[in-house]
């Protein structure tokens, strides 16, 4: 499976929950950093385990893919009713079909409804 095509079955394989599908595109010693956040999450295990136990209610929406050789990046969106929606750029390592690192960065949506325009 070429890199993109595998953070494009990471990403249908959140969306469905399939938490054991999820850990097969990972590497065993699969690392996750979120600079912002000092977060790091090590092994694929402790990967599927934290996502499976995020409270429901979100959803997955690719917005868009690149990749260059084994690198790739993602731009997602993830509606949640209480606490988003949120925006995810993520930078994936993929090795043999598998994802070795990800770099992610989560930004809250920050847009405003426009205002009502008034006429004369």
């Amino acid at each position: 499976m070429e890199p993109s095509e595998v953070v494009v079955q990471l990403w249908s394989r959140i969306q469905a929950r399939d938490w054991v599908g999820v850990g097969e595109l990972l590497a065993d010693d699969f690392v996750l950093e979120w600079p912002h956040d000092l977060v790091r999450i090590r092994g694929r295990a402790d990967f599927v385990d934290f996502n499976r136990s995020y409270p429901e209610g979100w959803s997955i929406e690719v917005l868009r893919i690149v990749a260059e050789g084994s690198t790739v990046v993602s731009e997602v969106r993830v509606p949640h009713p209480t606490v988003g929606p949120y925006y995810a750029l993520s930078f994936f390592e993929v090795d043999e079909g598998r994802i070795t690192f990800t770099r992610e960065y989560w930004v809250v949506e920050a847009y405003e409804e426009p205002a009502a325009e008034t006429g004369p």
